[in-house]
């Protein structure tokens, strides 16, 4: 399997307001940037949609690590909340819907044919892909913002 490295970062503005997302892969060397954007939206959605791309975007299973500064994302896999949230058909430990329930399904989709690992970085420290990426979010968040 293919080892692949997938940085992602979201960028909102307002919450909800314009947001975009900022996604590097990388692979023996070589780099994708992929960025997009949503006129009306929030930061978590932005942080899920980077991830969703970058798997998407691959197109064999991969052994991949995905490193964000959203701990939405990477907590929400590594500490088991969404098998608990399937498990309650989709409801929190307070009994309260999933936010975004439609994304986590489609990142469970694109990362099902994958091994995936999601690393937390922390955010605007000096994590020269974070930070790359982050300004790939902010450009895209930028471009709905003067509407």
């Amino acid at each position: 399997m293919k080892k692949v490295n997938i940085y992602s970062d979201g960028a909102c503005s307002g919450n909800p307001g314009p947001g975009g997302y900022g996604v590097i892969l990388e692979y023996n060397g070589k780099e994708l940037e992929i960025s997009g954007g949503e006129k009306d939206t929030t930061n978590n959605r932005m942080e899920l949609m980077g991830v969703i791309v970058g798997l998407e975007t691959l197109k064999e299973p991969c052994d991949v690590t995905v490193t964000t500064d959203s701990k939405y994302v990477t907590d929400s896999f590594n500490k088991g909340w969404l098998v608990s949230w399937q498990k309650k058909n989709w409801r929190k430990s307070d009994g309260k819907p999933v936010l975004n329930k439609e994304l986590w399904q489609r990142l469970l989709n694109a990362a099902e044919r994958h091994q995936v690992k999601f690393v937390h970085v922390l955010g605007h420290n000096g994590h020269e892909y974070n930070e790359r990426c982050d300004k790939l979010a902010v450009i895209e968040r930028d471009k709905y913002s003067g509407d």
